[in-house]
């Protein structure tokens, strides 16, 4: 896998990384801002896409902001488990940390929050 490439589109505010520039990918939606793409069968990601990035990597007055991950519940136990795979590993974990948020004691939501960019990357 090469280093990641970035390509920051300031019209519409996109970041978009990619791993294996040119590969073919499935599109998984994390949430409304972030898209995972990936090829289950190598299980391997390919990119990401941040929509409205600057939302994304702004820092609040308590620390940085995170996102629920609502897509995972969409879907199947196979392919969540391949996405988790993926998300908790290198090259994607260098640049989206995981964790969840519990409510309650039998409920658990995951969440990310991107981790800081290279100053040339965004």
């Amino acid at each position: 896998m090469t280093k990641p490439k970035f390509n920051y589109d300031e019209m519409s505010d996109t970041l978009y990384v990619s791993f294996e520039p040119g590969m073919k990918a499935t599109g998984i939606e994390l949430n409304d801002h972030i898209l995972l793409r990936i090829n289950k069968k190598e299980r391997k990601v390919i990119g990401l896409t941040f929509l409205e990035y600057s939302l994304l990597a702004q820092k609040t007055d308590v620390g940085p902001r995170s996102f629920p991950l609502t897509g995972l519940s969409e879907l199947s136990d196979d392919l969540r488990e391949i996405v988790l795979d993926i998300l908790l590993s290198p090259p994607v974990s260098d640049i989206l940390s995981l964790s969840a948020f519990t409510p309650s004691l039998v409920e658990t939501i995951p969440i990310t929050l991107l981790q800081p960019l290279p100053v040339s990357a965004a």
